[in-house]
């Protein structure tokens, strides 16, 4: 995945160590790797200091009310790794409480339930990015 991720991290160093903290935290979490990625680039197109207008933060667009339901008033969610921790469990949560649908748990993850256009926007990234077998582009 590290050339695909090339063309929104220019370091090679940060795209290895990035690679290698978000696969942990989506196997902890029972999420695909690849999905994961998909939510990133179309959140935040991998800026860990992304603050959308509605207030989400960072890599994942995590709103800050998370923190006092999961973490620590001290967490920093532009800290990418701390946000794909909270990411990774939010969208968990959400698959869990959608009995595995994937559409209806990103549409919860992004605050859009009962549309599908955000669960089409990563769907269609995941598809074109970031399985196994798709073509880099």
């Amino acid at each position: 995945m590290e050339p695909r991720l090339a063309r929104f991290i220019a370091d090679a160093g940060q795209r290895r160590a990035l690679l290698q903290r978000l696969y942990q935290e989506a196997k902890l979490a029972g999420l695909a790797p690849e999905l994961v990625l998909a939510v990133i680039e179309v959140e935040s197109a991998f800026r860990a200091d992304a603050v959308s207008s509605a207030g989400a933060v960072g890599l994942m667009q995590i709103m800050p009310f998370w923190i006092r339901e999961l973490g620590l008033p001290a967490d920093d969610l532009k800290d990418p790794w701390r946000n794909l921790r909270y990411g990774c469990t939010i969208l968990a949560h959400y698959l869990a409480t959608e009995g595995g649908d994937l559409t209806r748990a990103l549409a919860r993850y992004n605050g859009s339930r009962g549309e599908t256009w955000y669960p089409e926007r990563v769907l269609r990234a995941w598809q074109r990015h970031w399985r196994p077998d798709a073509t880099a582009r």
